[in-house]
């Protein structure tokens, strides 16, 4: 099953994804030189690279190789470009690693420390629901199927409690809040990060009702084509971010990074989710771009 996945990820995104010859080093010298870094669009793009820019410059002036930042308009397409090994370096939740790890090559050199990733289930702050059991036969705002956090485990430990449910994607976690928010659904599911960047004004208007079980959070990862000496050089420069630049971290709601190797990912693994479960779809006419 999960080898039949994983080729029909590579056929399907090898037609669909068109990376921007500025991320993939095909259109000038000054590009081949420049690294994409692709964050997973859990927000907004404007606000992604508020949040991850002043990072990424500083991963630059360290490591003397210019990263650029990148992701793409969902978390569907950015599926696709990392099926097709459009970055070069990637920040992607833990089920995506599991896969693009296998389809892709990609491999994992940091994480964020002491963190353990759980999904929640918000609700408006002035609902009347209590218990997670109570949304059964609701419409639930989701960011993605595959959204590892938000989407996959959530509906993993509601389909335990025989909860049936209509979920409903949104795109990015940032869509799921405000459509609570909104009513426009009664609830949506979200990780604590996001939950926290959303502006205070909006998120006193949400309470959050269920928190799942924790597991190995996101991963940072290189494609292979990335030299390891560089790789190796960027995980130093991350680990040192805690004692050296704790404002970038800050922003982009970790307290700090460490090392990480390929088997911190063996309790996602033991999940055996098949793609029927995450449902990664390729659309059509993707683009990896820039934000």
């Amino acid at each position: 099953m999960r080898e039949r996945s994983h080729s029909t990820i590579r056929k399907t995104a090898a037609g669909v994804c068109f990376a921007l010859a500025s991320l993939v080093g095909l259109s000038s010298a000054s590009a081949e030189e420049a690294l994409t870094f692709g964050i997973v669009p859990q927000q907004s793009a404007s606000r992604l690279a508020e949040i991850w820019v002043p990072l990424f410059e500083h991963l630059s002036n360290e490591t003397g190789k210019e990263i650029r930042f990148a992701t793409a308009k969902d978390i569907p397409a950015f599926e696709a470009c990392l099926a097709r090994g459009a970055y070069d370096l990637a920040y992607m939740n833990p089920y995506h690693y599991t896969t693009f790890h296998d389809v892709a090559g990609y491999q994992a050199f940091a994480r964020q420390t002491e963190k353990r990733l759980r999904g929640l289930i918000v609700v408006r702050a002035d609902s009347d629901y209590e218990q997670l059991d109570e949304l059964s036969q609701q419409s639930i705002a989701f960011p993605s199927p595959a959204a590892f956090g938000a989407s996959v485990i959530p509906r993993a430990e509601m389909r335990s409690r025989e909860m049936a449910i209509r979920p409903a994607y949104v795109k990015s976690h940032d869509s799921v809040y405000r459509a609570v928010i909104a009513g426009l659904f009664p609830a949506g599911g979200g990780v604590l990060r996001t939950f926290n960047n959303v502006p205070a004004e909006e998120r006193s208007k949400l309470r959050v009702l269920y928190r799942t079980d924790a597991y190995t959070p996101h991963a940072f990862a290189a494609h292979p084509k990335v030299s390891q000496s560089l790789v190796n050089r960027l995980a130093e420069v991350m680990k040192a971010l805690t004692a050296e630049r704790p404002e970038l971290l800050k922003a982009i709601g970790m307290k700090g990074i460490q090392g990480a190797a390929n088997a911190d990912w063996d309790d996602v693994r033991a999940l055996e989710l098949t793609r029927g479960q995450t449902e990664i779809v390729m659309g059509e006419s993707l683009t990896c771009h820039s934000g």
